[in-house]
């Protein structure tokens, strides 16, 4: 299974928020849960249904995002 099949964005799902297949926890509960300190481990231990797969497939699902994003230069 590709990556980013494990995410699905469903407009009846926590408002169409990209989350974790068969889950209703978002990629950004997953990344931001992260960015506050916590290891993949608690997050595993704090969220049983997800797997080690899934949160590859979070920070994955985020690059491609982070590669679209229309920047403007900086001000000169």
């Amino acid at each position: 299974m590709d990556m980013l099949e494990r995410i699905t964005i469903d407009p009846a799902v926590r408002f169409g928020k990209p989350c974790v297949r068969g889950t209703r926890l978002t990629v950004g509960d997953v990344l931001g849960t992260l960015a506050a300190g916590s290891t993949e481990a608690e997050l595993l231990e704090d969220f049983p249904q997800l797997t080690h797969e899934d949160v590859l497939a979070c920070l994955a699902f985020a690059a491609e995002r982070e590669k679209r994003l229309i920047t403007s230069p900086a001000a000169v």
